[in-house]
């Protein structure tokens, strides 16, 4: 599947989802399975998304994930078994050619979305980008950061919604956000699992509010985003990272119909 008509703000709705962490080969496998065949019957277009990386967990004693090495390997062999694309974060300007020479989208995660260099040497990569807003970001300043993007040479940029900081271990969603964001000229993606988070709200630990995620996700798709991120674990309890806010993978059929349903209406033509 060619990724590249997703980049246009005309684009038709798109799902980035996964687990949040990579845990095994055979869990990468599963999930990317599970989501690729949901999709496929909901003719919607999916790009596999997980990390071997978590660098920014709250806690020093929080486990990172499997390392870029294992990591990049299974998310090389999801890519090529199940011909389905791949997103992954990179968190360093080092770490970019490895990981682009696996991923198709390389993911900027909201804390470093300032990060010149980073921004910099992704978009040199010559793979497309999305790049979250950081919670501590008005929405037009994302318009700086693709602008960064763009002077690198990179001209398949998403932008991403994912909370703003509201007082202390809290976020709050503003849904005027995915519509100010359009002003980059860029196709507006929302991250509905990160999005219900309460950073730093389990003292060690970021917890969060799982059952907040749908309402959000269908109230973005009604505003008029182009691309959902949605992180999803087949026993998120278990999870090694955002164990709170990730949905169950046997919940996401009815949650992406329920989805697509919405999205029909709000962009059905007028009578």
């Amino acid at each position: 599947m060619s990724i590249l008509p997703l980049f246009s703000p005309q684009a038709p709705l798109f799902l980035m989802a996964g687990p949040c962490a990579l845990e095994s080969r055979q869990m990468a496998m599963d999930v990317a399975g599970s989501l690729q065949e949901t999709c496929k019957q909901l003719k919607l277009p999916f790009i596999f998304k997980s990390s071997y990386d978590k660098a920014n967990r709250t806690s020093v004693h929080s486990k990172r994930g499997i390392g870029i090495d294992e990591g990049l390997d299974i998310l090389a062999d999801v890519k090529k078994t199940l011909n389905v694309p791949i997103i992954t974060d990179v968190h360093l300007p080092s770490e970019v050619a490895t990981v682009a020479a696996v991923a198709d989208v390389l993911q900027i995660p909201a804390f470093l979305c300032r990060q010149t260099d980073l921004i910099a040497a992704a978009a040199e990569s010559g793979r497309a980008m999305n790049i979250k807003k950081g919670q501590f970001l008005a929405p037009d300043d994302m318009l700086q950061v693709v602008e960064k993007a763009r002077a690198s040479g990179c001209r398949h940029v998403l932008v991403c919604e994912r909370g703003s900081s509201f007082g202390y271990h809290n976020l709050i969603v503003d849904m005027r956000a995915l519509v100010w964001m359009r002003q980059s000229g860029c196709p507006v993606v929302f991250d509905a699992t990160h999005s219900t988070q309460l950073p730093g709200g389990g003292g060690g630990t970021t917890t969060g509010v799982r059952e907040m995620a749908a309402p959000l996700a269908r109230a973005a798709v009604a505003v008029g985003v182009n691309g959902l991120f949605i992180e999803t674990h087949p026993d998120p309890q278990r999870a090694i990272s955002d164990a709170a806010t990730q949905i169950p993978l046997a919940e996401m059929p009815a949650l992406l119909t329920s989805l697509l349903a919405i999205h029909r209406t709000v962009t059905a033509e007028p009578l």
